[in-house]
């Protein structure tokens, strides 16, 4: 039986017919592209390694990447479920590396952070993923606000303090300080405790360097 353009059996026919289309076209997609998302996925979680590690930079070719990393990264037992944990060597001295997830504002934030195996001095942090709001919080994704984590000195109580000042950095290596985000006080201090979390971390890997 021929269906009318205009009945509702036709309709719901036709909405049936496209959906399954659709699901089917972008199913097709994902086969074709998960292997390429993995190994971006890959290169991104490697290249945020060697980048905390102080091993390479913006300048560094994407096919050299992979061959440092493999070179001069060791992969580590995992000091806690969830996280990754890395070592390199460097001038002759070992530093620790680890990767974890931890809540964020409005969603999970992921980060890599190096230090020494006794964690009283931050080799590089950089933040991997998060959902935090575009132009405030999300803003702890920029180079500068990593940057200033890089030889910043742990505190005595084991913590780098994310607090107000200019907004622009805090140069001073020696205060465990670094400048929040200006207007995303929650963020920073989401910030504060993962950066806490992983210096524990790596305190807890470091004697086994």
């Amino acid at each position: 039986m021929k269906l009318k353009k205009e009945s509702i059996g036709y309709v719901v026919a036709f909405t049936f017919v496209v959906c399954v289309a659709f699901v089917a076209l972008l199913a097709v997609a994902n086969q074709l592209t998960v292997e390429r998302v993995k190994a971006n996925q890959s290169f991104a979680s490697h290249f945020a390694v060697l980048k905390a590690f102080g091993l390479a930079d913006a300048s560094t070719a994407r096919d050299q990447v992979e061959s440092l990393y493999a070179s001069r990264v060791k992969e580590l037992a995992a000091p806690a479920p969830g996280v990754s944990a890395y070592s390199a060597k460097i001038d002759d001295k070992s530093y620790a590396a680890v990767k974890l997830t931890n809540p964020g504002l409005w969603g999970p934030i992921t980060a890599i952070l190096a230090a020494d195996p006794k964690a009283e001095r931050v080799r590089g942090l950089e933040i991997l993923e998060q959902q935090e709001t575009p132009g405030l919080g999300g803003r702890i994704g920029e180079p500068w606000f990593n940057a200033q984590f890089a030889g910043e000195k742990v505190g005595a109580d084991g913590k780098i303090h994310v607090v107000q000042g200019s907004g622009k950095g805090d140069p001073d290596k020696e205060n465990s300080k670094v400048d929040a985000v200006t207007g995303a006080s929650r963020t920073s201090d989401f910030v504060e405790a993962l950066v806490a979390k992983a210096l524990g971390d790596i305190r807890a890997i470091g004697g086994a360097l």
